[in-house]
C-alpha cells in the first residue's frame, strides 16, 4: 500500500500471526459462525493483513462483519446450495453468509473441477463483503494453476466518465501465477482510482486524498489533495480519473467485473436489485496448456528480468504486482502485524463484552 494508508509509528502496535488469528477466529465462532466458517473468513482476512493489504483485513472488515451480523444482514448457519453444475461450472447461492466464508469453498471447487478438466470456474451470489480478491487466486497457485476472481460490491458508489450519478460498486477483480523461485504474481485491485476501503483508512490515519481519486457529489473530478470527506459527500471515480488519463478503460473494467459476478450469477445488477455483490473464481490448470515446469521457469524469467530492470531517477528500484506483498509476508511472519492502537482498543473492548480471552499485547 501507498505510504499514507499505512499506520504512522507512533501509533503502531505489534501483534503476531498466531495473536491476532485465534483471537479473530473466536469472535467469529461467538458471532455463531461455524468452526471451518470461521477458519475460512479468519485465514481471509489475517492473510491480507500478512500482505500488508490492511484495507481488507481485520482494521475495517471485523468490526464491520460483527455489526452486519448483529444486525441479520449476513447469516451465520449458511446452508450452501447448488444452483446448476456442469464438469467445469457451477453456479452456488451462499444463503447469505459472508462471502469471506464462502469464498475460499468456491475457489476449492473451481481448483477440483480444472484438475479434472483444465478449467473451473464457479459463480456465488446471496453472500456478504468477499473481503478483497487477491486472497482466492492464491488459493490455485498453490496447485500449480492461474487463478482469478472477480466481485461486484454494492452499486451506487462509483461514477461512470463523464456522469453524475454513481452506478457501479468499488467491483474488484485479481488475477495471479505462479513462478518458480520468485514470488508469485498477483494482480488485486478495485477498478477504482481508490478503494473505498482504503478511504476508511484515511480516516483513521489522518492522511489526505490525493487529486482525482473522488469526485463531488455533481460528478465534478476533485482535482487537488483533500481531507477524507463525510460518508455522502463524495463519489468515487473509475481508475483513471478522468476521461483524459483513461477513466473509460477502469470503467470498462468495472462493466466486466459487474457483469462475471452480479450478471452471471443472477443476482442482477447492484444499482438495481441493491444487494451485497456477488463473486466468480476461475481456476486454469496450467498442465491443460503447456509444461508447468517450462510455464514457472518462464515466469521466473520474466518476474527476474522486471526486478532486474533499470528504474526510473529517483526511484531505488522497479518491482511487478505481488512482489512487495511477499516482502511485507516475510516481514511480518517475523516481526508481527503493524496494527493501529485504535483497531487493538476495538478487539480489547469487544472482547470484554463477549467474554472472549483477548492477549494481544
Amino acid at each position: 500500500m501507498l505510504d499514507r494508508f499505512k499506520v504512522p509509528d507512533k501509533d503502531k502496535i505489534y501483534v503476531s500471526e498466531d495473536k491476532i488469528t485465534e483471537v479473530t477466529q473466536k469472535i467469529f465462532e461467538a458471532i455463531g459462525v461455524s468452526k471451518e466458517g470461521a477458519s475460512n473468513s479468519t485465514a481471509v482476512l489475517i492473510g491480507n493483513d500478512m500482505r500488508g493489504v490492511e484495507s481488507h483485513g481485520v482494521s475495517n472488515g471485523l468490526r464491520r462483519y460483527v455489526e452486519q451480523y448483529a444486525k441479520g444482514n449476513y447469516n451465520s448457519k449458511p446452508t450452501i446450495k447448488t444452483l446448476r453444475e456442469s464438469p467445469t461450472t457451477a453456479s452456488l447461492d451462499g444463503d447469505g453468509a459472508l462471502g469471506a466464508e464462502i469464498g475460499p469453498i468456491a475457489m476449492d471447487l473451481a481448483i477440483e473441477k480444472a484438475e479434472k478438466f483444465g478449467m473451473g470456474a464457479v459463480s456465488v451470489r446471496n453472500t456478504g463483503h468477499l473481503a478483497g480478491c487477491g486472497y482466492y487466486p492464491l488459493q490455485a497457485t498453490e496447485k500449480d494453476m492461474i487463478g482469478h476472481a472477480f466481485t461486484g460490491s454494492p452499486g451506487q458508489q462509483t461514477l461512470p466518465t463523464w456522469g453524475s450519478e454513481p452506478i457501479l460498486g468499488t467491483n474488484p477483480v485479481a488475477w495471479a501465477a505462479p513462478a518458480d523461485k520468485m514470488p508469485p504474481f498477483l494482480f488485486d485491485i478495485a477498478t477504482t482510482q481508490v478503494a473505498g476501503n482504503k478511504i476508511e483508512l484515511t480516516r483513521r490515519t489522518g492522511a489526505k486524498l490525493l487529486p482525482g481519486w473522488i469526485a463531488k457529489n455533481d460528478g465534478t473530478p476533485i482535482l487537488e489533495e483533500v481531507n477524507t470527506p463525510k460518508q455522502g459527500e463524495y463519489f468515487l471515480l473509475p481508475f483513471g480519473g478522468t476521461r483524459e488519463n483513461g477513466s473509460h478503460k477502469g470503467f470498462g473494467l468495472g462493466m466486466v467485473a459487474e457483469i462475471m459476478s452480479n450478471i452471471i450469477s443472477g443476482a442482477g445488477p447492484g444499482i438495481i436489485t441493491n444487494h451485497q455483490g456477488s463473486d466468480f473464481f476461475l481456476a486454469y490448470s496450467i498442465d491443460a496448456f503447456t509444461d508447468v515446469k517450462k510455464f514457472k521457469q518462464d515466469m521466473d524469467d520474466l518476474l527476474s528480468r522486471i526486478v532486474e530492470s533499470k528504474p526510473a531517477t529517483g526511484f531505488e528500484r522497479v518491482v511487478y504486482a505481488g512482489y512487495l506483498e511477499n516482502e511485507e509476508y516475510i516481514k511480518r511472519s517475523e516481526e508481527g502485524i503493524p496494527y493501529h492502537k485504535e483497531v487493538i482498543e476495538w478487539f480489547e473492548n469487544h472482547c470484554n463484552e463477549m467474554g472472549i480471552d483477548c492477549d494481544l499485547r
